[in-house]
């Protein structure tokens, strides 16, 4: 379907320069950038090639959960999953931008199709492919956000447990303890975070930057191996 390269492309990487006509940001620390961020991205071409994957597109390539690399190909997990990538990868070349939702048992993954450049420029083709955000459990902001408001580790874990869509008796029975502990808990975390309810705690960690974990497992891809994966 979609061949990956053997290097990512410096020359496809546009730099735009300063007030003194020097790159505001080198092509190292913009793939750094990429990899910070907690949505996995892809540049591809008009041929298909990658020309760039970050760190978490690395990992759910590696994973072969929904997507996977096949040899020098991009492939998805099934051939249904193949055919409507490469539909929205179509349109988006067209200049149109597509939605696609994944589904496997109880995961999803969507992918959005953006193109990067219109048909009628004259500048490379590209297309951006942005997979859908982290769980907010995943987000390393959330533990951030717990120590930065002094939650015991407790409270914490309660916290985290808000953040998996778990109920009151379910946090309790994880945890061993009565559900009067887990809402005595809670009301101590909500007075801690200034939020007035569940509600708006948990408003408050979807909007929490996302951070990726500084320690990550490493998935080599092949196409850029050696140029941008970061420990």
């Amino acid at each position: 379907m979609w061949q990956a390269s053997s290097a990512s492309r410096a020359s496809d990487i546009h730099e735009p320069p300063g007030m003194s006509g020097q790159p505001v940001m080198g092509r190292a620390h913009l793939l750094r950038v990429l990899d910070e961020v907690d949505y996995g991205v892809l540049i591809i071409d008009a041929q298909g090639t990658i020309l760039h994957a970050n760190h978490l597109a690395r990992h759910e390539l590696a994973s072969g959960r929904m997507l996977m690399s096949y040899g020098n190909s991009l492939l998805g997990s099934s051939a249904e999953f193949t055919s409507q990538m490469q539909t929205a990868m179509e349109a988006a070349f067209r200049g149109q931008r597509r939605l696609v939702l994944l589904n496997k048992g109880e995961r999803e993954l969507s992918l959005a199709f953006t193109p990067l450049s219109h048909p009628l420029e004259a500048d490379t083709p590209t297309v951006l492919v942005m997979l859908s955000r982290q769980s907010a459990c995943d987000n390393l902001a959330v533990r951030m956000f717990a120590r930065t408001i002094g939650l015991s580790p407790s409270e914490e874990a309660v916290l985290m447990g808000l953040c998996r869509g778990l109920e009151i008796p379910e946090i309790a029975a994880e945890h061993g303890v009565a559900p009067s502990t887990i809402r005595s808990q809670i009301k101590t975390l909500r007075e801690k975070a200034g939020s007035p309810s569940i509600r708006r705690l948990l408003q408050r960690i979807n909007s929490l930057p996302p951070v990726v974990p500084a320690l990550r497992i490493v998935m080599p891809m092949p196409h850029n191996a050696a140029e941008s994966i970061h420990p």
